[in-house]
């Protein structure tokens, strides 16, 4: 596809791509967008302009402060929106309309794309299930469970951030080692955890399972998420009924949502698992994406260094197992709805998605480009977290997200 729109060859918003988020234009009013190259298409004035037909119906959709309704319409629905807008960008020249209808993305404010209404958070990278494992039980790093069914936990909802957001360095019980009384602090060991979480589009009913095979149409799409993680806390915390606190003070998003359908491309053979899975979870066919992912630390007034590569590829268990499986009791979902992969780790030292397993547990401090080094995050640190997919002259990007953390605040 060509456009008018000059596009730079290595931008995120490539025409390929046209992910869906919530901006704030310059006068104050929020609505729907779409990022294409270094410019944003805001949604309201195009359906006012009658891109999408329907004027009415389409202003008054895309005028709302969260994509939720807009989701709830369905996959089709939002494949249609992104062909036309695709045809507008295709046009054999500039249209009349278009300086009403784009904005510069300097000009604009991102907000939270999704009301999220429940959030889980899986454990499906078997290499960092293994590390961690390693790190407390070098016997058994592995639980026998593991390879049968993807592990998770529900977190909290109320405390997922936008990109940008700083984070505020969380206090709670820590027991120092070789005590057998803990005390009240902040924590020592905060980390990051890179991951990519899906956005539920599609509901379903209360006690009906998803099947497998059904799974991908109750996706919408993607977006980057750090899991926060402080990992004294949780350590201390997380038996017998795991992650509380130790999670539940920040998750961070990136802005805009990566729809399956601009990911179709980018899908690859996943891992072999062995043992064959239970029958509920059997895939037919490829439900990886090749994804190429990326973390870097800046100190306060410090350059940045990247200090993991990785890729959504070394997922054990796809987003569709994933999705089978938590709705296999009957538990439902609904649009805007989040679950997150859990730490995405890959085969090599460089891969490993958090400090935990960069630093092995603080054993091996990593170096940062300005000389100083890191086990775990200081305060005026920030991460940020990059991904996009890419197959020749096709891109297809999420941005990043980012936070930079703030002292503790212990209270009275």
């Amino acid at each position: 596809m060509t456009t008018w729109l000059p596009i730079p060859a290595d931008s995120d918003f490539s025409i390929y791509n046209l992910p869906f988020g919530i901006i704030e234009t310059p006068s104050g009013r929020m609505g729907a967008g779409v990022p294409i190259g270094d410019y944003v298409i805001d949604l309201v004035a195009a359906a006012d302009a009658g891109l999408f037909g329907a004027r009415r119906r389409h202003v008054q959709l895309f005028e709302q402060p969260t994509l939720n309704n807009f989701i709830a319409l369905g996959n089709d629905f939002a494949k249609r929106i992104r062909r036309r807008l695709q045809q507008w960008l295709c046009e054999s020249k500039l249209p009349k309309n278009s300086t009403d209808i784009l904005y510069e993305r300097s000009q604009v404010r991102v907000h939270l794309p999704i009301q999220v209404g429940d959030y889980t958070d899986f454990y499906s990278s078997l290499e960092h299930a293994t590390n961690v494992g390693k790190m407390f039980r070098p016997d058994n790093p592995l639980l026998p469970n593991w390879r049968w069914l993807p592990i998770g936990y529900h977190g909290r909802a109320s405390s997922i951030v936008l990109d940008g957001t700083p984070i505020r360095r969380p206090c709670g019980q820590i027991l120092p080692k070789g005590s057998e009384t803990p005390i009240f602090a902040a924590t020592q060991q905060l980390d990051f955890e890179l991951e990519i979480a899906f956005v539920i589009g599609k509901e379903s009913r209360l006690g009906h399972p998803i099947p497998i095979e059904q799974a991908e149409e109750h996706i919408f799409g993607l977006l980057l998420f750090n899991d926060w993680s402080a990992r004294d806390i949780q350590r201390w915390e997380y038996v017998p009924l795991g992650p509380f606190l130790g999670k539940n003070f920040a998750s961070s998003i990136s802005p805009w949502i990566v729809t399956l359908e601009a990911l179709k491309p980018f899908r690859t053979r996943g891992p072999v698992q062995r043992p064959t899975p239970l029958e509920y979870l059997r895939l037919r066919g490829w439900h990886h994406y090749d994804i190429a992912l990326e973390v870097s630390i800046r100190p306060k007034d410090g350059p940045e260094t990247v200090v993991c590569r990785t890729n959504t590829r070394y997922l054990y268990w796809s987003m569709a197992q994933q999705l089978a499986h938590h709705t296999i009791n009957g538990c439902n979902v609904r649009p805007g709805d989040l679950m997150a992969s859990g730490t995405i780790s890959g085969p090599t030292s460089d891969s490993f998605g958090s400090l935990l397993e960069l630093a092995w547990g603080g054993q091996k401090p990593i170096s940062l480009a300005d000389g100083s080094t890191r086990t775990f995050l200081l305060d005026g640190d920030t991460v940020i977290m990059r991904a996009y997919a890419q197959r020749g002259h096709l891109r297809v990007g999420f941005g990043q997200v980012c936070g930079t953390i703030l002292p503790a605040i212990k209270g009275d």
